[in-house]
């Protein structure tokens, strides 16, 4: 059985058919999803999604660098009020995004270094959306996480070099749909990149892999993304779910 590491199931996109799909992925062998927030609005949404399926869903909490604005401390004082009334299992998504929004950038470096600092002070991984931004990211990571705190670099999609940094930072790369993109040099990545650095993610409804590209992602798309990494390594469904389960319950679940 397979952990879906970054998945938003709470999204409107799987208001009418979610029970469908998780059994969908049931049947391809997925049985573990790892919810991140994206800010105070889907908090409520994302709760009451994981309280309907508590075996299969997990939360965390966190304000995505797209919704940091000028209130953005204001945004992050109510969110983190939360922290304490909910089993949160990491913190995220957070992280710095040059892509879709540059006007807010000295406020997403804030923001990013409080919600580092939070993750710090409660003991929890954190799970990084980095878009243009790896420089930015890879700075204010050095310099204000603890050297217990450990995350997943979500979606990652850069070089190898990069992925050298942040492994030897202590985090992991969450391996998605790109991995299947014909334009993606990831491929020569996963070929160097030993297995204990790598956990499987959808971001569903997002980033779906070819070749649904285009369309809404799904849970059961995740069996694309294991396939196409079993026939790169040359190993076997089996132990490919052996090391990034592992990984997932050294990220998050080694307390409980």
């Amino acid at each position: 059985m397979f952990t879906d590491s970054h998945i938003h199931l709470y999204l409107e996109q799987f208001d009418t058919d979610l029970d469908f799909l998780i059994q969908e992925a049931l049947n391809h062998k997925i049985n573990r999803f790892l919810l991140p927030n994206i800010d105070n609005d889907t908090l409520p949404k994302l709760l009451s999604t994981c309280n309907k399926y508590p075996d299969l869903l997990f939360p965390m909490i966190g304000l995505h660098p797209c919704s940091v604005n000028k209130n953005y401390r204001n945004d992050l004082e109510l969110l983190y009020a939360n922290i304490q009334k909910n089993n949160f299992i990491g913190i995220g998504e957070i992280g710095i995004d040059l892509y879709w929004e540059t006007e807010f950038i000295n406020e997403q470096k804030d923001a990013f270094k409080i919600q580092i600092q939070a993750a710090n002070q409660n003991n929890l991984p954190i799970i990084i959306h980095s878009r243009n931004a790896f420089h930015e990211i890879y700075s204010i990571l050095k310099t204000e996480k603890n050297p217990e705190t450990t995350g997943i670099f979500h979606c990652f999609s850069g070089t190898y070099e990069e992925a050298k940094k942040i492994i030897d930072l202590g985090f992991y790369l969450g391996i998605g749909g790109v991995l299947t993109f014909k334009n993606s040099d990831l491929i020569n990545v996963i070929k160097k990149v030993d297995l204990k650095h790598i956990v499987l993610e959808t971001d569903a409804p997002y980033l779906a892999p070819h070749p649904m590209r285009g369309k809404r992602n799904e849970p059961k798309f995740l069996s694309i993304i294991v396939e196409k990494i079993t026939d790169i390594k040359n190993i076997t469904a089996e132990q490919l779910a052996a090391h990034t389960n592992k990984n997932i319950d050294d990220i998050f679940f080694k307390k409980t």
